[in-house]
């Protein structure tokens, strides 16, 4: 099954020649499920020529704004239409999880309430599952048809699936905990509260479900084939 990695942001340049870009942590958390991947680096205006190129969608985290005025971001947002209506499967992480939800109606907002950093617990149907995270913008408002499976007290849109097409998640399951230390040093000084990255750092020694939110993912995208 080939899954196309429409990359809407890079890696910190600092970080990249470690850890690879967004799409290489993609790749290796979904290693073993059967995947060919190809990644199209959309936040560089470099598009798929069709819905139909692939299989399935992943669409990736990114520094940028759901909201914010890009070049890359109207296509991207009639992309993901254009998959919806042809039911390509989708699946949209942090920056991902926001743009679908802005392409089909929904509201991306700076949050009030501040920056979500590090591991946090959700309430994903009944289980609780771990996950690092790493944003200040949320969905505020679903799109309609827009299904809540995961919320906490900080973020009550946390992943959404729609119409068993998309599913995507606010969090970050794609990030092990060493990265998200090395990206609050790179990143996160001087913007997100030192509280906060003090908190993360504490967290660090607790487990997170990446493993088993890839699996829903590779799930997800299996048994919505086009």
């Amino acid at each position: 099954m080939k899954i196309g990695i429409l990359q809407t942001g890079h890696a910190p340049d600092a970080m990249r020649p470690d850890t690879g870009d967004y799409a290489d942590l993609f790749q290796r958390l979904l290693d073993g499920q059967g995947f060919d991947f190809v990644t199209y680096d959309v936040v560089d205006m470099r598009f798929p020529d069709s819905v139909r190129d692939c299989d399935g969608w992943l669409l990736t985290g990114s520094k940028h704004g759901a909201y914010e005025d890009h070049a890359f971001i109207a296509p991207l947002e009639t992309f993901i239409r254009d998959a919806y209506a042809a039911r390509v499967p989708m699946v949209g992480i942090c920056f991902g999880h926001q743009i679908i939800a802005q392409a089909l109606g929904g509201t991306v907002e700076k949050y009030a309430g501040g920056w979500a950093v590090g591991r946090q617990t959700y309430d994903w149907q009944g289980k609780t599952v771990a996950l690092n995270a790493w944003h200040q913008d949320q969905v505020i408002t679903r799109p309609e048809g827009a299904r809540v499976v995961a919320s906490n007290d900080f973020c009550a849109n946390a992943a959404l699936v729609y119409d068993d097409r998309i599913l995507t998640v606010q969090a970050h399951p794609e990030f092990e905990t060493d990265f998200t230390l090395k990206l609050a040093e790179v990143r996160g000084e001087g913007v997100v509260p030192d509280p906060l990255i003090a908190g993360a750092r504490t967290a660090a020694a607790h487990p997170i479900d990446n493993k088993a939110v890839a699996q829903q993912m590779a799930d997800f995208l299996k048994r919505n084939p086009t």
